[in-house]
């Protein structure tokens, strides 16, 4: 597992504007239906990532005009809640990520959220460049941070291990520190209820 210093990693430098899966009404990657957007490259390594072919910034295929209009049409259904970004490392694919998030607030306000995965925290990424931060705050709900095999849990909400969080974007960015997103139904988990010793 790899842990960049600010601004040391830049998408201009690594993305190659490339795709590996695009997933539309699916029940698995956040709250309600949604569609997802596999995006290629990430430089994390994280030992047990379950995309590790993923990684690779030339997997898949080029992502286009085309799949943006498909994905803006399958966001148009009534029953879709939002759209969810996941990788790969979103981050280090900024400018196709922007071109649709952007996209997604012109033609849906804030009727559809957004969610992202990333293997950056919260508060790295206020540390980071630009096109780092324009993207952080265009997204609803973060789900930050490495996936840690040793704290993989399967009973986690939409995470891998205990180190990881659902964030409230919007209300992190006016506190200036990560908000615990308040339908995070296992916020505090009984292995952080244990350390704490709350639990025996």
């Amino acid at each position: 597992m790899r842990h960049p210093k600010p601004k040391e990693w830049l998408s201009k430098e690594y993305s190659h504007h490339y795709y590996a899966d695009y997933k539309p009404f699916n029940f698995v990657d956040g709250q309600g239906v949604r569609c997802s957007l596999y995006v290629s490259g990430c430089l994390f390594a994280c030992p047990g990532c379950y995309n590790q072919a993923i990684q690779n910034f030339n997997y898949g295929n080029p992502y286009t005009k085309e799949l943006e209009d498909q994905i803006i049409t399958d966001l148009s259904q009534d029953y879709v809640q939002g759209m969810t970004l996941l990788g790969g490392e979103p981050f280090l694919n900024t400018e196709v990520c922007l071109s649709l998030v952007t996209r997604i607030r012109q033609e849906f306000g804030s009727d559809k959220d957004i969610w992202s995965w990333s293997g950056y925290t919260f508060e790295e990424l206020l540390q980071e460049s630009e096109d780092k931060l324009e993207l952080l705050k265009m997204i609803d709900i973060l789900v930050d941070g490495r996936f840690e095999q040793d704290l993989l849990d399967l009973n986690l909400q939409f995470r891998g291990s205990r180190n990881q969080r659902i964030i409230d974007v919007e209300k992190s960015l006016i506190m200036g520190e990560a908000v615990i997103w308040d339908q995070c139904v296992d916020g505090t988990t009984k292995f952080e209820k244990i350390a704490k010793g709350d639990m025996i």
